[in-house]
């Protein structure tokens, strides 16, 4: 019976998260760049330097959104992409941008969950997670299917907003993300809770070493973290 109900809370969860994704999809890139003062273009290109030096890439693109990490991978090396995420009309609108930018034949989109990947076993050269990683329902189980689904030696790199840690950023960082980003994320959006979701999905989210820990325990090795713009954001790398 406990079984049961937590199956059924974790879908509900799930739906949610759908729903709240769908809501803010057509304002979500508008808001990414004004929020992060367009930074976030930067922290991309980071993880694109991370990718392995091959030719002909085969990359897993989990937690897409719009295709933002997928663009920019697609437009700095060669290969094809695959994106998926657990919302419909995210992917819809990433998929509108990629015919636009003619990236239409090199990357792909799927609905799916990351906890249940519909992809065969070591297919994929990279897989990249940008923000997303924080939303997983099941964090280990999701981890341990992106182990699964890349390549031996193949690289998992995850960008993820962290907690600055030193002052005076770490108060300012406190202040804005607390009060600023949810005003004009609701303002924009005219979501009520997806941009109060943000700071506090952060907050929740294990620390370095913590989630350092799990993506060991999943089975990667050279596991790595590097801060970014004071601690706003976090690269994790590890290989399998």
């Amino acid at each position: 019976m406990p079984q049961q109900a937590s199956s059924v809370s974790s879908l509900k969860k799930k739906e949610n998260m759908q729903n709240m994704f769908d809501a803010i999809a057509p304002s979500y890139d508008f808001l990414n760049h004004l929020l992060s003062f367009s930074i976030d273009k930067y922290w991309r290109r980071e993880v694109v330097k991370r990718l392995p030096n091959i030719n002909d890439l085969k990359v897993l693109d989990v937690s897409t959104g719009t295709g933002d990490m997928a663009i920019s991978i697609a437009k700095r090396r060669t290969g094809r992409i695959v994106g998926i995420d657990i919302s419909e009309k995210m992917l819809q609108i990433g998929a509108q941008k990629t015919k636009k930018k003619k990236l239409d034949k090199i990357i792909s989109f799927q609905q799916a969950d990351v906890a249940d990947l519909p992809f065969q076993d070591n297919i994929f050269d990279a897989c990249t997670v940008a923000f997303g990683v924080r939303n997983f329902e099941r964090l280990e189980k999701g981890l341990s299917e992106m182990y699964r689904t890349l390549k031996p030696s193949a690289k998992v790199i995850i960008l993820e907003f962290s907690t600055p840690e030193k002052s005076p950023f770490k108060q300012i960082y406190a202040f804005y993300s607390q009060k600023i980003l949810p005003f004009i994320g609701k303002s924009v959006s005219k979501d009520k809770t997806a941009y109060s979701y943000l700071p506090d999905s952060v907050k929740a989210f294990p620390g370095k070493k913590e989630f350092q820990r799990l993506l060991s325990s999943v089975g990667f090795k050279e596991v790595c973290a590097q801060p970014y713009t004071f601690g706003i954001v976090t690269i994790y790398a590890g290989i399998k």
